[in-house]
C-alpha cells in the first residue's frame, strides 16, 4: 500500500474512531501504533518509539506553561473575574439595542486573554450571560449563537495555550506569535458586535433595549475590573518588556489570579484544592492529546506522507495562494469535527512544512507567524461551524430550552463575520504581522 493510500486509510480510520465516541487522543494513539507497527513490522519498534517520543515531548520545558496558563484560567473563574468583566461591558454597551449581547462578547475577549480556552471561555460566559439575556427577553438563536461565537475569542487573544503548541511545534518565537494574535482578536471582537447590530436591526424582536446605564455604574464597574486589568498588562507587559520568560509570564498570571480569588474571599482550602485537580485533569487531557498526535505524526513521518504531500505541491504547478486556500477549507471543514489543539497538534507537522516551500514575498519566520494565525482562526471558525461545532453543543446544552436549530440559525452570522476576517487575513499579511514588525 502507497503511503498516500495508507495515511487516507488510517485517516477513515481516525475519524470512524472518533464519531463512535473515542477520546480523541486514544484515537489518534491507537491508530498511530497501528500504523507505525503496520509500517514497520515490528511491534518492538512502536515500543522504542514511544519510549522516545514520550521523555522528548514531556521534557520540553516550554509545556510547562501550559499548565500554568490553565491555572490562571481557573483562579480567574473562580474570583469572579467573568462577572467582573461582563458588568463593565454592560455598562458602557448595555443601553444600546443588542447592548447584552455585545457586552457578553467584550466580556469574552476580556476574559480570554486571562483564559486561553474557548470552550472554558464560553462555558464560564454563559453562566453569568445567559440569566441576563434571558431577563430581558433576548431569543434563544441570539443568545446562544453569541455565546457560542464570543468563546472563539479565548483561545486568539493571547495569552494562548494553543500558540504556544503552535510555536513549539513550528520552533518559532511565543512573544511574536502572542502580539500577531491582538488585532486578529481585536477585529474578530469587533466584527462580532458590528453583526450582532446588523442582526438586531433586521430582527429588533431578538434583543429589546435595557435602558440607560447611569455613569456612576460605570465608574464602579470600571474600578471593579483593575484586577483583570493589571494581570493582564502585567504578564503580556513583562513578556514584551523582557522582564521575565512566557512561562514565567504565565506564573505570574496563576500567582496574580489566584492572589486576586483569595483576597476576595473565595479562595478557601476546599476551593483551592478543586482548582488543582480541575487543572490536573485538564492538563493531563492535554498532555495525552500531545501524546496521541505524537504518535500519529510518527506515523505519518514513516509513511513519508510530509514529503510526498510536498512533492505533490511543488511538481503540481499549484499557486501558493490557492494551495493556502485548500490547505485553510481543509481546516475549516475538520474543525467542525476536531477540537483546536488536536486539530493542530495533527496537521500542523504536515502542512507547515509545505506552507514553507511557498513563496508569498514574507520572510520565512514571518510566513510562520502568519500561516499560525490564520490556522488559529480557521480551527476555531470550525467550533462554531454548524452541524458539529463543539461550542454549539456546549452552549446549547448549558441553555436548555433553546432548540439547537436555533442555536444554529444564531450563529450563522457569526460565521459569515469570521469568512471576511480570514479573507482580510489571507489577502494583507501586514494586518497580522504590523505590532510584530513594529515591536521586533
Amino acid at each position: 500500500m502507497s503511503g498516500i493510500a495508507l495515511t487516507l486509510f488510517s485517516f477513515v480510520i481516525l475519524l470512524l474512531l472518533i464519531f463512535v465516541r473515542i477520546p480523541i487522543a486514544l484515537a489518534m494513539f491507537l491508530v498511530g501504533v497501528g500504523g507505525t507497527t503496520y509500517v514497520t513490522g515490528s511491534p518492538l519498534a512502536v515500543l522504542s518509539s514511544l519510549k522516545s517520543l514520550s521523555f522528548d515531548t514531556f521534557a520540553s520545558y516550554s509545556l510547562t506553561i501550559v499548565p500554568l496558563f490553565l491555572l490562571m484560567g481557573q483562579f480567574a473563574a473562580r474570583a469572579g473575574l467573568s462577572e467582573s468583566l461582563f458588568k463593565v461591558a454592560d455598562a458602557f454597551l448595555g443601553r444600546r439595542r443588542g447592548g447584552l449581547a455585545m457586552a457578553t462578547i467584550g466580556a469574552c475577549a476580556g476574559f480570554g486573554a486571562i483564559c486561553g480556552s474557548s470552550i472554558a471561555t464560553a462555558a464560564t460566559m454563559a453562566q453569568v450571560a445567559l440569566p441576563e439575556m434571558r431577563r430581558y427577553g433576548y431569543s434563544g438563536a441570539l443568545s446562544t449563537g453569541t455565546l457560542a461565537a464570543g468563546g472563539t475569542l479565548g483561545i486568539l487573544i493571547p495569552p494562548s495555550f494553543v500558540l504556544v503548541i503552535y510555536a513549539i511545534l513550528a520552533e518559532q518565537n511565543i512573544a511574536k506569535l502572542f502580539m500577531a494574535a491582538f488585532i486578529p482578536g481585536i477585529l474578530a471582537a469587533l466584527g462580532y458586535i458590528v453583526t450582532i447590530a446588523i442582526v438586531v436591526r433586521l430582527n429588533p424582536g431578538a434583543a429589546p433595549s435595557t435602558g440607560h446605564t447611569p455613569p456612576g455604574h460605570r465608574l464602579r464597574a470600571v474600578i471593579d475590573i483593575w484586577p483583570v486589568a493589571l494581570v493582564f498588562f502585567l504578564v503580556i507587559g513583562g513578556i514584551y518588556r523582557g522582564w521575565f520568560t512566557p512561562t514565567e509570564g504565565a506564573a505570574v498570571g496563576a500567582a496574580g489570579t489566584g492572589a486576586i480569588a483569595f483576597f476576595r474571599g473565595r479562595l478557601g482550602f476546599a476551593a483551592f484544592r478543586e482548582v488543582l485537580l480541575a487543572t490536573a485533569i485538564s492538563t493531563g487531557m492535554i498532555f495525552f492529546i500531545v501524546l496521541g498526535a505524537g504518535t500519529y505524526n510518527t506515523f505519518l513521518a514513516l509513511a513519508r506522507l510530509p514529503q510526498i504531500a510536498g512533492d505533490l505541491i511543488t511538481t503540481g504547478g499549484y499557486g501558493p495562494w490557492m494551495v493556502l486556500v485548500i490547505i485553510l477549507v481543509f481546516y475549516l471543514v475538520l474543525g467542525c469535527v476536531m477540537d483546536s489543539l488536536s486539530m493542530i497538534l495533527l496537521t500542523v507537522p504536515i502542512f507547515f512544512p509545505i506552507v514553507m516551500l511557498l513563496d508569498f514575498g514574507l520572510s520565512p519566520e514571518e510566513t510562520a507567524i502568519w500561516f499560525g494565525i490564520l490556522v488559529l482562526v480557521v480551527v476555531e471558525v470550525g467550533l462554531i461551524t454548524p452541524p458539529v461545532g463543539l461550542n454549539l453543543f456546549i452552549i446549547n446544552s448549558m441553555a436548555g430550552d433553546v432548540p439547537i436549530r436555533d442555536t444554529y440559525r444564531g450563529v450563522l452570522p457569526f460565521v459569515a463575520s469570521d469568512l471576511v476576517r480570514i479573507s482580510l487575513l489571507v489577502a494583507f499579511p501586514p494586518i497580522t504581522l504590523v505590532l510584530v514588525r513594529w515591536l521586533f
